[in-house]
């Protein structure tokens, strides 16, 4: 398999420059004697905190199920809303999913070789069971009288976590084994994500949608562990040039 990472010259650590370095060591010395900066940094930023506004609010119920759903849980003492946040923030996430799994589908469409097992086909299925959980989400928050077209302050956060992941897979210089690596973390966040959700829905006493998010989560896990393979079979394959052997 095509490795664009080799033995170059890289002088970005301390060991290139052994005078320099010292002198730099000297100055991190003398700042022993230096008094603290005037400036409070965790006042700052408690000040900030202070004056922020939150990141979002979730709207209303968009229909009369949904406000009769809504007032049948406060009575039970749930909060409908934060329900409706978290099933937000998964749809967004498997939104992205579908992209980050697109750019990694275009990354190695040139590819000369590819590690054992993955295939195109093989990330297609990922992307389109990525597809299919979108829908879920989607259908599930209208079950619950909710827009599923709202970006909620949990769906806002995720997306901006979500940037750096796919930043990172559409780089030119990434290789393939570093978008695998990009594609597990992804996948990490994902399931970890699913199993709070199915725990919270069942909370909710929604039997159905526990059931229909626990097949989507057994599938995220089946994801993460494909992955972590085809990673596994690409770091091995560029460290010793054979894919890792397979355990008994």
């Amino acid at each position: 398999m095509q490795d664009k990472i080799s033995m170059g010259l890289n002088r970005t650590g301390l060991k290139a420059s052994p005078l320099i370095a010292d002198e730099l060591l000297e100055q991190f010395d003398l700042q022993d004697d230096v008094p603290a900066p005037a400036i409070d940094v965790h006042a700052l930023r408690r000040a900030y905190r202070e004056d922020a506004e939150p990141v979002g609010s979730v709207p209303p119920p968009a229909s009369l199920k949904g406000v009769f759903g809504a007032a049948k849980e406060a009575l039970s003492g749930n909060r409908m809303h934060v329900l409706l946040d978290k099933l937000g923030e998964r749809l967004a996430y498997e939104r992205a999913g579908v992209r980050l799994y697109e750019a990694m589908l275009d990354k190695i469409v040139d590819a000369p070789d590819l590690p054992p097992g993955l295939t195109i086909q093989a990330l297609r299925e990922i992307r389109d069971d990525e597809a299919a959980h979108f829908a879920l989400l989607s259908d599930a928050i209208e079950r619950l009288g909710g827009d599923p077209t709202t970006q909620t302050p949990c769906a806002d956060v995720t997306g901006v976590q979500g940037l750096g992941l796919l930043q990172a897979m559409t780089d030119p210089r990434t290789t393939t084994a570093q978008g695998l690596q990009t594609l597990l973390a992804a996948e990490r966040i994902d399931t970890v994500s699913w199993e709070l959700l199915v725990s919270l829905v069942d909370g909710f006493g929604h039997d159905d949608l526990a059931s229909e998010f626990s097949r989507a989560y057994a599938r995220e896990l089946e994801h993460e562990e494909r992955v972590r393979g085809w990673l596994a079979a690409a770091v091995n394959e560029r460290a010793f040039g054979e894919p890792e052997p397979k355990s008994s």
